[in-house]
């Protein structure tokens, strides 16, 4: 019914006037069934309510994927759902004419995406932003466009390139697996919640065919190898390991069946990323050979045995602490693992090295909590450059030549919005990392578009939306912020007391219409007022991970090792010696993990501001992810964060053809020539004013030349704000009679 409506109807005549007036009566009198409006444009009126009910109406009819304007909203099913996803779905999306014509779907995404780059008038670099809450299913849909661009991407033309293409697509599928099994982990919201982000640039060449790929990571949240949360659990690796290693393989990596890990909780817990074959199959694929992927996993094993080394408190402040239980069997263990020396490790975590001057050392024993932070730092460092090797091995193996590809296509999935009962460093550069993007879709598309009707004197009554740009002054602000204060505190170099930070934020800040104050709460904390709602972050801590020190004698512990692996990732380098030991007269300034976080986010927005943009905002039905479940207040809160309501009022009232005059003239030469022609004399079109190309207002009057296009049905890259419908669209024209080309003059372009 709605097709008729909005598409094209296939039927002629009295009859089929008739029912397109039922149907369009049916439609304005609200009783067209809810789970058969596909774009929430459609819904009238457009309020919370409306759009809430549709979405919960579509979803238990079994419909995932709703548009929204400019944007795709993708609700997670919270089961298999095989058939969504096959190749012969994506060949379908691929071949379709006008793909947005079909059912919503992230195929519908893809295809467009991958039409815009092969635009012959201007090729334009692409993106896909997939945001949502932990658990929202990011990182499958980021997965499912990654293999949908594999095979609409591969036209060889001869066996040979079809050979090679078909290895690329190949590394690049597996490369997914290994970056999951490494980054990501089970978390009170999500069962392969991705504990860091990533930016995946697909490379096509000039025929549109992939040639490679390039992976940039953000922020892994390495302090889970040693520390987990109730209820959660290490990064996938582990499980996959322990659970998954043969007899041989348990033997020489010292695990035995039921051996209890310190790092290791909730081992029961069976979930589908605990498979190991998956995970080493993609490793060889990636060129990473069995031998160095038992090299891999010892060293990991190494670490597990590493957390269950136990220090008891020294009753004289002059010994170091003695070790506890089995402590002694841990070290040895984990020493034979990692190839360190036995006696030197044990002294390393447990005796500080003290310089004063340049010639000075001296030696103090650490607390029993200094040794245990210094065991957990050997295991974050270790890690977090063994990730950072996995990902310049992925990039080695999938990356093309830089004179091979010409555009990319870049797929951005990073951490989702997170709140839990302890909020540290961690969620703090989440959250900003989703406030920035927010930010990126606030001045992207709700400002710029109501800014450009305004600047191009259409007639708009602009709609009111959120912008979170007084959260981002309070997080980043310049001169006084959240992470200024924080970075200072660092610099000052003087015991961090969580009290006197919370005080100092408070106060410095106090004018910030989101920061808050939890007056309950015992530990020392503030609130900030995201846009997708408030999180209380505890002070405690916050100063020392934002510093991330590495006691110098550790890494050189590492350097001493003989194994393989870490011999590549310690190497014994003079400079970095040099580095790590600056002399007291001239401290270098402290690189902080807020300061190389913030560097690394604006430098992907950059990349982001340089291409076309496409939205999928993921939506979590439920927090308990539960399969038929839908949460009213829970989708409710997300709406509201997201602002998808402004953006469907935009998208409804929009003008629907965008295209750049520049580019509308290059297509439309040839009907120019033909109008010329047959319209001789007075009664031609006469040159338009301030224009280059010989348009006549009468016949384009309001077209907007500086408008860029936002995402379209090629080839023609114009935008349609009716659910991507054609400027044919009768219903449309009722409802927005200023065009930005004129109905008639769009009819003839559009049917020619």
């Amino acid at each position: 019914m709605l097709q008729q409506v909005y598409g094209h109807s296939s039927g002629s005549g009295a009859q089929g006037g008739e029912s397109l007036r039922e149907d369009l009566r049916e439609f304005l009198s609200g009783e067209a069934p809810l789970h058969q409006l596909d774009d929430l444009t459609k819904v009238n009126p457009v309020t919370l309510e409306t759009v809430l009910r549709c979405l919960q109406a579509r979803y238990a009819a079994d419909t995932f994927y709703t548009n929204a304007g400019c944007t795709l909203v993708a609700l997670n099913p919270f089961k298999p759902v095989p058939q969504l996803y096959s190749p012969a779905l994506m060949r379908e999306y691929h071949a379709a004419p006008q793909p947005q014509k079909l059912k919503p779907h992230i195929f519908t995404v893809g295809e467009q995406t991958y039409r815009n780059v092969k635009s012959l008038t201007e090729p334009v670099n692409q993106s896909v932003i997939v945001s949502g809450e932990s658990g929202a299913g990011k990182t499958w849909t980021s997965r499912c466009l990654m293999k949908f661009f594999a095979v609409v991407a591969a036209s060889p033309t001869s066996w040979e390139s079809h050979r090679i293409t078909e290895r690329i697509e190949q590394r690049i599928l597996n490369s997914n697996p290994v970056m999951e099994a490494f980054g990501n982990a089970c978390t009170l919201r999500n069962n392969n919640s991705s504990r860091f982000g990533k930016f995946i640039q697909l490379q096509l060449n000039r025929a549109q065919q992939m040639t490679g790929a390039a992976v940039q990571t953000y922020l892994l949240e390495k302090t889970r190898v040693a520390c987990q949360a109730s209820s959660e659990r290490n990064f996938h690796i582990f499980y996959q390991i322990c659970k998954g290693a043969s007899t041989d393989e348990r033997l020489q990596w010292h695990l035995p069946e039921g051996a209890a890990f310190s790092w290791l909780p909730n081992p029961e817990r069976t979930l589908e990323e605990d498979c190991f074959e998956v995970t080493r199959e993609a490793m060889l694929h990636l060129g990473i050979d069995t031998p160095t992927q038992n090299n891999i996993f010892q060293v990991l094993a190494g670490l597990l045995h590493l957390g269950n080394i136990r220090f008891a408190n020294s009753e004289d402040e002059a010994q170091p602490c003695q070790l506890m239980g089995d402590a002694k069997c841990s070290i040895r263990t984990s020493a034979l693992l990692l190839q360190l020396p036995e006696d030197p490790l044990l002294e390393t975590l447990r005796i500080r090295t003290i310089r004063a001057g340049r010639q000075q050392v001296f030696q103090k024993p650490c607390s029993r909590a200094e040794c245990d932070t210094r065991r957990d730092c050997v295991a974050k460092l270790v890690y977090a450059r063994l990730f950072d090797w996995l990902v310049s091995v992925i990039n080695s193996s999938i990356c093309a030549d830089p004179d091979s590809w010409t555009t990319f296509i870049g797929l951005l999935d990073v951490y989702g919005f997170e709140s839990f009962p302890n909020n540290s460093l961690e969620q703090l550069c989440i959250n900003y990392a989703n406030e920035k993007l927010q930010q990126h879709f606030v001045a992207h598309y709700l400002r710029a578009q109501q800014e450009e009707y305004a600047v191009e004197g259409l007639e708009w009554s602009f709609v009111n939306y959120q912008d979170n740009q007084p959260c981002l002054d309070l997080i980043e602000g310049s001169p006084i912020s959240i992470c200024s204060l924080i970075n200072e505190e660092c610099r000052l170099n003087r015991p961090s007391s969580a009290a006197q930070l919370q005080t100092r934020i408070e106060s410095a800040l106090a004018g910030s219409p989101c920061l808050g104050h939890n007056k309950l709460s015992r530990e020392p904390s503030f609130i900030v007022v995201h846009y997708a709602g408030p999180v209380q972050y505890h002070t405690a801590g916050l100063v020392e991970k934002n510093k991330d020190p590495v006691p110098p004698e550790l890494t050189r512990l590492l350097q001493q090792s003989q194994d393989p692996l870490l011999k590549v990732l310690f190497p014994a380098d003079p400079k970095e010696k040099a580095q790590e030991e600056p002399s007291g007269q001239s401290r270098a300034p402290v690189l902080t993990v807020v300061s190389k976080f913030k560097a690394s986010l604006e430098q992907l927005l950059q990349v982001l501001r340089s291409t076309t943009p496409h939205y999928i905002r993921c939506i979590k039905p439920n927090s308990q992810g539960q399969a038929h479940t839908f949460l009213q207040e829970e989708v409710l809160s997300q709406l509201e964060a997201c602002g998808l309501v402004e953006t469907i009022h935009i998208s409804a009232a929009g003008f629907p053809v965008r295209i750049p005059h520049r580019n509308f003239v290059e297509r439309y030469e040839l009907l120019r020539r033909f109008l010329a022609h047959t319209f001789p004399g007075p009664h031609g079109p006469p040159p338009a004013e301030g224009r280059s190309a010989p348009f006549a207002p009468s016949r384009f009057g309001g077209f907007s030349s500086a408008a860029s296009s936002l995402a379209a049905s090629p080839p023609e890259r114009c935008w349609a704000a009716k659910g991507g419908q054609s400027p044919q669209n009768g219903l449309h024209a009722l409802r927005r009679p200023h065009c930005s080309l004129s109905s008639r003059t769009s009819s003839t372009l559009f049917q020619l």
